[in-house]
Formats: C-alpha cells, sequence, structure tokens
C-alpha cells in the first residue's frame, strides 16, 4: 500500500431530517460525491448510525418554518445523540 489511503473505507456521514427540511437531498449527494457514505436521518431516529464521523444539520423550513424552529427541532430525539456526538468532539 505503500502508506495510502485505503479507497474502499468510505466515511459515515449523517444528514439529519426534519420536517420540512431543505437540501437534505443535496447535502447527501454531495457527501456521496466526495466519497463520503451519507445515510439520511430522521429526526424520531433514537440514535446516529454506527462510525458516524460527522453529522450534518441541513436548512431549510424545519417544521413549517415558524418562529423559533429550532428551540422545536431540539426536542427531537436524534438531538441528545448530536448533542452527545459533539461533546466528544464529533464534527
Amino acid at each position: 500500500m505503500n502508506g495510502s489511503v485505503d479507497e474502499t473505507v468510505r466515511p459515515v456521514v449523517a444528514v439529519v431530517v426534519f420536517p420540512g427540511s431543505n437540501d437534505d437531498r443535496d447535502a447527501k449527494q454531495a457527501l456521496e460525491r466526495l466519497g463520503a457514505h451519507a445515510p439520511r436521518v430522521w429526526h424520531t431516529a433514537e440514535g446516529l448510525p454506527a462510525e458516524t464521523a460527522a453529522v450534518v444539520l441541513p436548512g431549510g423550513f424545519s417544521y413549517g418554518d415558524y418562529l423559533r424552529c429550532g428551540a422545536i427541532a431540539r426536542f427531537s430525539p436524534v438531538m441528545d445523540a448530536v448533542v452527545e456526538f459533539a461533546a466528544a468532539g464529533g464534527l
């Protein structure tokens, strides 16, 4: 291998999807074109995929683009896993 990177290993980059998210499919496609495995994770999921290397929270009109939609989104079950992942140094 001469110090080269194993090209078959693809980092897992979770793309979190909330109701009304925008560009989550675009984020997934861009990440996959860059060589990542980018599963879309619905906001009610209890955790992130195994081996997650990074998390993307796409913008858009989550929860109908109501005022304080981020405050609503923080109560989604997946956010506990995202907070824990970030606290451990995750991207």
